[in-house]
This record gives structure tokens, sequence and C-alpha cells, in this order.
């Protein structure tokens, strides 16, 4: 079974995992990403007197030093300068395109006095140039409707540089505007002192942000796998002293050494002529000059020769983890059929392991909470194998052991046929699946994907040509292979052996040897081969009849009623070839759950990992091998929710799956008590930063305290039980109406026939009930005082938050859509005062939350991040803005650099299926959810400066706003 979720067990990788995410592809977890982005504008050559020289060779994209073909799609060329592009046409969706432009310099190229620089730099890239004076970028770019974050974007990693623009249209003025802007980023910095000086303290709030317990370890880790090389000292995020007094020349002289036509790739994939997106490329960068010459590639360092170790890194508030890892030199040689082919059979080997231990994470006294296993060449410094698990703090002993023993069982006596095969059948699935949808891939994603082959020198092949090279690989793959290779894998550095711990056990790094030494001294036995499984959920009584059909033509909707009171709304798309998603809304979530007490919704992800009555959660994903199917559970303000992603030829099985989970439950209490000890394990973590501490109270806060969405403390997640668990979910999942809403490329006859058999056979569901009471859901009263709470981080850290009540969407449209449009401006202006004249935080953010599910219900809130001293002066702008917007009636342009972001992201957000999902659920029983639907851009298109300002004045009050702030323990 292919992408099945459930929640929080499985989104704990260990932290070398993180760390290897990270660091392997472009757009990864611990990259100093910026969510704001990169200019557009740049200093003159006259501010750099050196004079130009002549053009480095580029290195050559990477098909022409390989046997593999790029996808054919896809232009590939140089510029004479040096510069690479790519260029492809792709229209999913219609009229957008995506521009990378990369850099390949990161904090690796930075002298010991420019550490963070690099990553500063990205930074200054939208704070003026020759062309575009400081602060016009993110108006330039508001004005063609690209949002701030999510549209235009940059991070910086150890080895690039990437500036992202996600174009919402192509015509020639935009396009152009994009090109231009990166072309000032090339070579066009003013890179000005006053604007230097401004922006450190931004640089220093996101430098507090990332210092978390998670970063800590994956740091420390790495730093332990990497001991002496030039990665373990080039951090992108840099060192606080640098960021604080470094002189503006060193960014320049970085600037002036590093951004080359040389090292430079300019992707651009959408709606465009390739033919004309190529000539006005030569046209721009044509005449960019390299100014003074290349500098050497840095001295990555040599991986020391390491044997059996063990190591104890100490990270307060952190999870408790063991790793298990070996290192070899990495391997520089180009990308070829044969690399691939000896990576995919060692990835096999890994896979079979990783499923071993994932079996043991699910059985009942399991020795640990999740495991995982993965090879990574990490920064081209090292090839690196890692065994993993994160177990209770006093458990790690039986987590070593365990995964220490499956680890030399899998060595001594290798895998078995089933196993690979099994493997192999599901690797294929995933590739035919990527190959059937190639012709509906996302422009985002093709052109983040290209840039992600720079980064790794890979050739960028289609999606069919890696189905038909797995093909030729896996057709003569042998079990002594993939054996061979696992032996491989397991050599060289190592077993090094790194336990991550909240505090270090008595002993220290001796103790862990201690375990260590005592497990290898247990002979491992063979594997015992599991049976084959079958999925026994194929009929579940007689196909439903329908009752009630009717088609709403202009949004292409059938609606249907079974005569079990089941509903089902399909919607047939063709934005993604071969992809159907499926939701189940059942019952009315937490407006069905008492008020009075705390109870166990945070178990949810446990309903999943408890698979059915006739199999558990393992025997589930064996016996759906051959099928792309997928399910998670939550609890919703208006439902309990099954989700599911599939293609079209599985749409019955997903069904099936679906309805399994719904009529035959089986709730076990190994799955519940994982994921107890999965929040158990990481509740510290929220603890240790203020913004953790947000996450973990802010949904009780605005809900006055309402225990259906406070998140429980220690003692609460401690006390529960796993009869708690059933009693809560198997009344509501077992007995609550359904409604089913099915989005994707399928008929509306197929989905109304697949759901007839499996939902509709069921026994009969009350009606769904359409609530209009407001079910005593409350924002909290105006505070005189801030609500107040501690986080146990940095003594330099703090978060505020300001938030005001509104009232729900769907009974006043224009009302959500101005609400919508103000906030952005209120965000706005937050961000050009608060970061960038004050610079006093990185993140800064506006939102509105208006319920589509509790009548009377929603609010907008303002959060930063900042210094404790600078919360009060956070408090003042937020009352100066407000009134400002009651006093006054904002400018035509400031309206439209809200207004069009919105417009153009929704229009993105409708060419995805995952809009009409949210849209549909619940649309039969509340046709208000369609209007808005109908009226959502007009409406946006009819908010006048005048509404504005007469909302600010109804809700922007300082006699309605509600404060709640985070202070460091020790400044509290």
């Amino acid at each position: 079974m292919r992408n099945a979720t459930c929640g929080i067990v499985e989104s704990t990788p260990s932290t070398l995992f993180l760390l290897i995410t990270w660091t392997r592809m472009s757009h990864k977890q611990m990259e100093c990403s910026t969510a704001r982005w990169f200019l557009a504008a740049v200093c003159l050559a006259a501010n750099f007197a050196l004079p130009a020289y002549a053009d480095t060779p580029s290195e050559p994209w990477p098909q022409t030093q390989s046997d593999l073909q790029a996808e054919t799609g896809v232009h590939f060329g140089t510029l004479a300068n040096g510069m690479r592009f790519a260029i492809m046409r792709n229209v999913t969706p219609p009229g957008q395109a995506a521009i990378r432009f990369r850099i390949g310099a990161g904090s690796l190229e930075e002298n010991d006095n420019q550490q963070g620089l690099a990553h500063f730099l990205e930074h200054m890239a939208f704070k003026g140039s020759t062309h575009v004076a400081e602060g016009e970028m993110i108006r330039i770019l508001q004005r063609k409707g690209l949002a701030f974050g999510p549209d235009t974007n940059a991070h910086t990693s150890y080895d690039e540089t990437v500036y992202a623009l996600d174009l919402p249209e192509v015509d020639a003025d935009t396009v152009s505007t994009g090109l231009m802007l990166m072309r000032e980023t090339a070579s066009e910095l003013t890179l000005d002192a006053g604007a230097f000086d401004r922006e450190r303290g931004v640089i220093l709030s996101e430098e507090r942000l990332r210092d978390t317990p998670q970063s800590r370890a994956a740091l420390g880790i790495m730093n332990s796998l990497l001991a002496g090389q030039r990665a373990t000292m080039r951090v992108p995020i840099g060192k606080a002293d640098i960021i604080s007094n470094a002189p503006v020349d060193l960014v320049r002289d970085y600037y002036r050494a590093n951004y080359r036509p040389d090292r430079a790739t300019l992707i651009v994939v959408g709606d465009i002529d390739p033919a004309a997106m190529e000539t006005e490329i030569r046209q721009r960068f044509g005449d960019w000059k390299a100014v003074g010459p290349a500098p050497a590639k840095p001295d990555l360092g040599t991986l020391a020769a390491k044997g059996e170790s063990a190591e104890v890194i100490t990270v307060p508030g952190g999870m408790t983890s063991i790793q298990v890892a070996w290192t070899r030199p990495y391997d520089a040689a180009p990308d070829t059929s044969a690399r691939r082919r000896a990576e995919l059979i060692e990835d096999l080997g890994l896979l079979v392991l990783k499923r071993r231990v994932s079996a043991i994470a699910s059985k009942a006294d399991a020795p640990f909470i999740s495991a995982g296993v993965g090879s990574q060449d990490l920064l081209d410094s090292a090839h690196v194998v890692l065994v993993s698990a994160n177990s209770e703090a006093d458990k790690w002993q039986a987590a070593l052991t365990a995964i220490d023993q499956e680890q030399r069982r899998i060595q001594k006596f290798g895998v078995e046929k089933a196993e690979i095969d099994r493997e192999i059948r599901e690797y294929r699935l995933a590739l035919q699946a990527a190959a059937d949808g190639a012709a509906t891939r996302a422009t985002i994603d093709i052109a983040s994907a290209l840039a992600g082959s720079v980064d790794d020198d890979q050739v960028f092949t289609s999606p069919a040509e890696d189905l038909s090279l797995f093909e030729t690989i896996t057709k003569g793959v042998t079990m002594a292979e993939v054996n061979q290779a696992l032996q491989r894998a397991f050599s060289g550095n190592g077993p090094q052996v790194v336990l991550q711990t909240p505090q270090s056990p008595q002993g220290g790094a001796d103790t862990v040897r201690q375990v260590y030494d005592a497990s290898n001294a247990i002979d491992v036995s063979a594997p015992s081969g599991a049976a084959d499984v079958a999925w026994p959920y194929t009929h579940f009584g007689e196909p439903g009849a329908v009752v009630e059909r009717r088609a709403v033509e202009d949004l292409g909707l059938t609606m249907v009623r079974f005569s079990n009171g089941v509903r089902l709304t399909v919607k047939p798309t063709k934005l993604r070839a071969n992809e159907v998603l499926v939701r189940e809304d059942i019952g009315r979530g937490r407006l069905d759950l008492p008020r009075d007490r705390s109870l166990a919704t945070w178990a949810s992800p446990a309903v999943v990992l408890s698979g059915v009555k006739a199999m558990d959660y393992e025997d589930i994903q064996k016996a759906l091998t051959a099928n792309i199917v997928g399910v998670d559970f939550s609890v919703g303000d208006s439902s309990f929710r099954f989700d599911g992603r599939t293609r079209t030829e599985d749409l019955a099985t997903q069904l099936q799956l679906m309805t399994a989970y719904t009529s035959d439950p089986a709730y076990r209490p190994e799955a519940f008590k994982r994921v107890q000890q999965a929040y158990l394990s990481g509740l510290d973590q929220y603890d240790a930063s203020p913004g953790g501490v947000v996450s973990r109270a802010f949904a009780g806060l605005v809900h006055s305290g309402d225990p259906r969405w406070t998140f429980p403390d220690r003692a609460q997640l401690s006390a529960a039980k796993p009869d708690d668990f059933e009693a809560l979910f198997r009344p509501m999942v077992s007995n609550g109406p359904i409604d089913i809403t099915i989005v994707g490329d399928v008929t509306v006859d197929d989905a109304i026939g697949l759901t007839a058999e499996t939902f509709g056979a069921l026994p009969p569901r009350p009606e769904t009930a359409s609530s209009t009471d407001r079910d005593e859901v409350r924002f909290p009263a105006t505070t005189v005082k801030p609500v107040l709470q501690a986080h146990s981080g940095r003594a330099d850290n703090a978060a505020a938050v300001v938030g005001a009540p509104i009232g729900d969407l769907l009974s006043d449209l224009p009302r959500s859509f101005t609400a919508n449009v103000a906030v952005q401006i209120f965000q706005n202006r937050l961000i050009d005062q608060f970061r960038i004249a004050e610079g006093a935080s990185y993140a800064v953010q506006g939102d509105v939350d208006l319920s589509r599910e509790v009548p009377g219900y929603g609010y907008a809130y303002f959060y930063v991040e900042t210094g404790p001293e600078k919360v009060a002066r956070f408090y003042a702008l937020v009352d100066e803005i407000a009134n400002d917007l009651r006093s006054q009636e904002v400018s035509p342009d400031e309206l439209a650099r809200a207004r069009e972001p919105i417009i153009e992201t929704l229009k993105h957000q409708q060419q995805s299926n995952e809009y009409w999902l949210s849209y549909l659920h619940h649309a039969q029983t509340d046709s208000r959810r369609l209007d808005r639907i109908r009226d959502s851009l007009g409406g946006y298109d009819k908010v006048t400066a005048g509404d504005i300002r007469a909302f600010s004045t109804a809700y922007f009050g300082p006699e309605k706003f509600w404060k709640f702030e985070v202070l460091p323990a020790a400044v509290r």
C-alpha cells in the first residue's frame, strides 16, 4: 500500500534523517530558506571597480557525460558566458510559469570571517539594485499578483542559493519582470551599508527561530559523522557575532566572487513559448560578466577513518533517539545507468530492513516508537547509511538492541525473495503512477525538480525513462546482488552509535558502548518468513440504491444520496491525470464532543495504525502492495474524517479500504500506546521555543479554553487509556452520518457505482444534520494584560499574538472577502515597518480564520517572534496600524497589492483537486459552500477602500484586541 499516512508516529523520523533530507535536495527542511524572498535589482558594476575577466567555462550539463537521456521536453542550453539555462513548456496549470535562478555557491564558499553572509546576501537581494529601489521589489511582485512567501521565495544551503518566482500570469510584461529581477540579482545588487545594517536584526531573529532542539541535534550528529570536514564548520545560518558585526564589504566580496555566470543556472517552466523564452534569456543575461578570477572550489576535507564508536549528544528539550551509522567516502562519479543501478540495488536491500524494523514498531510492547533506515550522499562529503529509532527516554537500550539485531540479521542471512519482490512491486507502482501522470505534472514541481537535479548533478530524466530504467535493472537483479550491496552498505567507518537524549545517561558514551556490545554478543537467528495475506474486504452487501441524484451544472458536480443515508458528491476533473482524491466526513467532529472534559482526540493517528478487525496495519500494507491507495484519519471541527489519494484504476480498492476502517475498525491498544508515547516523547520540544509554545497553546486559547480544542498536558496524556481511545472514536465512526466527496480523474457513473458497492452497502446511517446554533464556541474576551506563558529556550527570544473576533465565513460572504484583504494589508504594513524598517523580526505573520463549520466563530490574528524587549513595540505598532486603517482609506495601489496576490493564489488553487475536495464537503446540506466557490473571484474584485476602512472600524479597535505572549522563563 503506497502513500498510507498515519499522523504523528510516521512523521517523527530520526534526527539524522531530517538532516539528510535537509542536505540532499534543494528545498529541504533545515536550509536557511527565507519566507519572503528575493529581489530584483542590483547595483551597477561602477560600484565595483574591479575589471571584468574572461568567461570561465561552466560545468557541462550532466547528460553530456552520461549514457542517460535527459527528458526531451526540456531545452537545455549554455550561454557564451557560461550560464546554463533549462526551458520547458508545461500547461498544468494553464497560464502560469515558474522561474528558478540557482547560484552554485552557499555557505561552503564562505571564508572564516564570512560565516552566514551567503545567507545574508540572499536577504539583501530584495534590498535594492541598479534598476529597483530598496523596498520596491516586493511591491512590484505584489502588483503582478505574487504573494510574499508562497510565490516569492529563496533559500541558501551549503552548496547553493536558489531564488524562486511562481508567476500567476504569463503575459509578456509579467514574464519579463520576473527575468529582469533575476538579472538584477545576478550582478546588480547595490548592497547598501544602511540596508545591510537594518537587515542584521532580521537575520538574528531567523537564527533564534531556527535554533531548536531538532536542529541542534541534527547538527550534532552531522558534526559527529563528518568530524573535521568543512561542512561541520559552515552551517548556512552562520555565526551571530559575524552577522552582528561584519562590514558590508565582506558580503560584497562574497557577491563578486561567487555570483558568476559560470556558477549560475536559470530554469523557466510553464505555459510559455520556449523559443521566445530562450531569445529573451540570451538578451537579458548575455552581457553578464564575471568580476574577478574564479575562486578555487573549497576543500571539503577528507572523511576520517573511524572504527566502532559510541557517542552521546545531549539536547535539552529534544527527543530520545538512537542511531547506528556507517560512512564511506563520497563517490563523485557521473550520474549514469550503472551508478543508478548500484544505488537502486542498495536501496532495495535497505527498504527490506526498513520494513522489518517498522513492523517491530507496530507490535505490542515495541522497544521503540518509530524507526527508519536509509542511505544518503551527505554534502558531497560522505556516503551515509543509517539505522535509527525514536524511543521513550528510558528505553533507548531496548531500541538500540532491537535495531542492532535486525541490522545484523539481514547482514548475516540476507533478504528473502518475497521481500525483494514486494519492494520492487511498490517501487514500480510509484514510478508507474509518475509516468501516467507526467502530462499533468505541476509547473512548480517540475521547476523545483529541475533545480534539485542541478544541485545533485543528476540527469533530469523523464518519468517514463525512470520507469524504463527501473524495469531494465530489476529484470536482472538477483538476491545475491542485493545481499552483496548490503554487505558494502554496512562497511567502511562504523558502526558509529550515537545516542541523542535530553539528559546523558550515567556513564555517558561508555554506557552506550556497553549496551551495544552486550547486544552484539547475542547471536541472531534467521528471520521467519511471513505468509502472504489477501485483502478480505471486497464485499459489503448489496450495492446501495440511489434515491436522489442531481447535477450542479455550473460547477460540474453531481450530488447523490443512497437509500442508507450516505451522501456522495462527485467532481470529475482532468487537472491531474490518473489522480483521484476521496474524503469521508462522519458526524460533527469536535462539535459532537462534550465541552466539560478533555478527550483523547490527539490519538486520532492510532485509528489508522490499528488496522481493521481482519488484519493489522502491517498486513493491510502487505495485502495492498499492488495498489496505490492510502488512508488518513483526523478530527475536524465538524466531522471525523478519513482521507485517501489513489489512481483511477485503484479507486475501488481505495473505497474498500476506507469502508473497512469505517465499518470494521479495530482500535488496537498497541497502536494507541505508540501514538501516546510519541506525543509524550516530543512534548518537551514544544516548551523549548516560543513558536513551540504558541503552536501547542494557540488553538485552545482562541477557543476560550474549550477542552475540545485544547492540547493536553503531560498528566492528561499519561492518564489516557486504550479504552478511552475506543470509547471516543467507535460510536462516532460506526454510527455517524457519512458524507463522501470524490474529486479527480473519474467518471460520475464509476464513482457512483463504486460508492454504491462500498459505503452505499452499509447499514443505514442517520441524515447529516446542519447545525445553525453557535454551540457556545467563543473567541476569548479582550485582555487588559496579555495572556502570558513561558518557554524554556533562549532568553533572547519571545513571541506575541494579537487577535480580534470577526465571525464565521458562510453567514456573510462579502465580509469574508473584505477580511482577507484587510488582514493582508495589515500584514504588509507590519512587514514593512517591524521587519524591513526596524529589523525587529524574521517571522511576521497575519491571517484570518473564519470558520466554515462553527456558526458565528472566526477571528483575525497577527503574530511575531522577536526579542522580549520588542514585544511592547509590536503591540504599539498594531495599535498604530489599526488606528490608521480606521481613520483613512488605503490607496488604490495598496489595495491592489493586497488583493491581487489573493486572487491569483485562489486561481491557482482552483486548478488543484485539493481545492475542490476542501470546499465541496457538506455542500449537499449547506448550499452556501457552493456560493462561496461561485462568488470568490468576483467577491474580491468588489472589495473597495471604503470596505477596508469600515471593516477596520468594526473589528480592529483596541477594545476588540486579545493579546497573548510567550516570554523566556527567566524573563517572566
